[in-house]
């Protein structure tokens, strides 16, 4: 049997720490770090009964802060955002978070002692790779001894050179535009910054913090590609990843997969299955012309469905689309949707509670039954989603925003007192609903119809309110109806042959049928019609 993938994405650095009332900017001192010896057993076994298959443990390589630790070199505080600092700014690539260590100096024991535990839970270990950038005072003091550090060998006289790792602007200096950073960082020549910043001065809104990896393509030269002989950069990322994929983990979420040249993906993502066979690559690509590229030459097993499913389930949610606009986003992804993750929140995203988006977690019960069940798409919750964590706070570089800092040394009120009744409601229908989605064979392996053809607006169904489909293994078919109103409705749906015919399913009592159910406000049904006729029980709160 085939599991679908169920992702459970944790910040470590929050999700461990227990120290009450932080304080906005505060220090690792003021206001606690989550441990890796925080994910013990039992918590895993929790995680692991709540259904998830696997978990992507964010932030785990050691990154720019503003914590000073002995042995290793201090960052610049100009170029660090937050005084923990950003995930994606890294600053050592062979190296774990020393935030995330009990003892510093054993932190890669710690790790590899929590992929062992996170395995014997019966979960597969998902990691960052960030192939596009990092710390603009990269320095690996931990990689192996024949490895030569990133831009250690560059010729800084020029701007482009194919074995140079990083991009240069010779004879300028960089310099931080914005007054609040502190104005005595040097760097000279400038390097590019990571989000293609070819200035000395980037703006706030830019990745000032980092610096972009040369992957053989001179931007300044039309975007001539020098991708033969194999550009230094190629090389030594594809060790990067053998090394992590010896330790024994499942998978690598590559950051902003798509600014790198997908010909570097056609190259190293096939030496790393050749040695690790069944290691997942799940790429954050948000450009649908680049879809198939990334998933066919790229080798890539999995892509984001940001601007697709997610984008228009929010919408729906907030009112902005009817329900029936969810039928022309699958189908723009057509037979590559297996191959879209699907999710309803993510660190880059704001929170479904917070006043920028729903106010309320139980808005998305019904985005929650479309996203989890239409299809055999992986699908991710965010941590604190599943007890509707608001991310209202205003934690320091992470202004109020409706996200969970990623930058800032915090802790979630949420997941320190006791949860709230709703709040158990929550949890308990993520938790009913992620495990039915590998328990029933129908919503896990089985083909999947679109009825909102055959429902149009009428007494018993508003298509710009619900939202309809059905799935079937071939024998088992479950019915899946969706209410994005919050005002309870009474459902007349109807189930045309074609459905039945399509899935081969011979039946005269199942052919041109209603089916008739209540669907409370901003809830969800999923109801087995074909062996039985009971409903699957809905949790409470949908």
């Amino acid at each position: 049997m085939k599991e679908k993938i169920l992702i459970y994405q944790v910040l470590p650095r929050l999700f461990g720490n227990h120290k009450p009332n932080p304080v906005p900017h505060g220090t690792i001192t003021e206001n606690g770090c989550g441990k890796l010896s925080a994910f013990t057993p039992k918590v895993l076994k929790e995680i692991r009964k709540l259904g998830f298959s696997h978990i992507w443990y964010t932030g785990l390589l050691e990154h720019a802060t503003q914590t000073v630790y002995p042995d290793i070199r201090p960052d610049h505080p100009a170029v660090v955002k937050g005084k923990a600092g950003s995930p994606y700014a890294i600053k050592d690539y062979y190296d774990i978070d020393p935030d995330l260590a009990d003892v510093v100096p054993d932190r890669m024991k710690e790790f590899e002692k929590l992929v062992v535990r996170t395995h014997k839970a019966g979960l597969k270990f998902i990691m960052d790779f960030v192939p596009n950038h990092v710390a603009r005072g990269y320095n690996s003091d931990a990689k192996p001894d024949s490895v030569i550090d990133l831009g250690a060998a560059d010729n800084l006289h020029t701007s482009f050179a194919r074995n140079n790792n990083f991009y240069y602007l010779p004879g300028q200096q960089f310099q931080i535009t914005h007054e609040s950073r502190p104005a005595n960082y040097h760097e000279s020549p400038a390097k590019v910054t990571g989000n293609d910043c070819f200035s000395p001065h980037p703006t706030p809104n830019d990745w000032y913090e980092t610096v972009k990896l040369n992957y053989g393509i001179d931007y300044l030269n039309g975007g001539r590609t020098h991708f033969s002989p194999i550009p230094d950069t190629w090389k030594k990322m594809t060790d990067i990843l053998l090394f992590w994929a010896s330790k024994q983990v499942d998978g690598f979420r590559c950051d902003m997969a798509e600014m790198v040249p997908v010909e570097f993906w056609e190259y190293a993502i096939p030496k790393v299955k050749e040695k690790h066979p069944g290691i997942i690559f799940i790429a954050e690509v948000y450009n649908p012309e680049q879809y198939r590229n990334y998933l066919q030459r790229g080798h890539f097993d999995y892509l984001y469905d940001k601007v697709g499913l997610y984008d228009t389930l929010r919408a729906v949610v907030t009112g902005n689309l009817p329900a029936s606009a969810i039928t022309a986003c699958w189908q723009s992804t057509g037979d590559i949707q297996p191959n879209m993750l699907n999710f309803l929140e993510n660190h880059d995203e704001q929170r479904i509670a917070s006043d920028f988006f729903a106010g309320d977690a139980q808005k998305a019960i019904p985005a929650l039954a479309v996203a989890l069940f239409m299809n055999t798409s992986p699908f991710m919750v965010y941590f604190g989603q599943t007890i509707g964590e608001r991310g209202m706070d205003a934690e320091g570089f992470s202004g109020r925003d409706g996200r969970t800092t990623i930058f800032d040394y915090w802790s979630m009120p949420n997941c320190l007192s006791p949860i709230t009744a709703e709040q158990k409601k929550l949890r308990s229908c993520y938790a009913e609903w992620l495990n039915l989605a590998n328990s029933n064979s129908a919503l896990r392996e089985g083909d999947f119809y679109d009825l909102m053809y055959a429902n149009p607006s009428g007494e018993g169904f508003n298509p710009d309110k619900q939202y309809a489909f059905l799935r079937s293994d071939g024998k088992d078919l479950v019915l899946v109806v969706a209410n994005f109103d919050a005002q309870p409705k009474d459902a007349r749906v109807f189930l045309p042959a074609h459905a039945f015919d399509h899935f081969g399913i011979r039946s005269k009592a199942l052919r041109d049928t209603y089916c008739e159910l209540h669907l409370e406000g901003y809830g969800a049904v999923i109801t087995e019609i074909c062996r039985h006729t009971s409903y699957l029980r809905p949790p409470k709160t949908a």
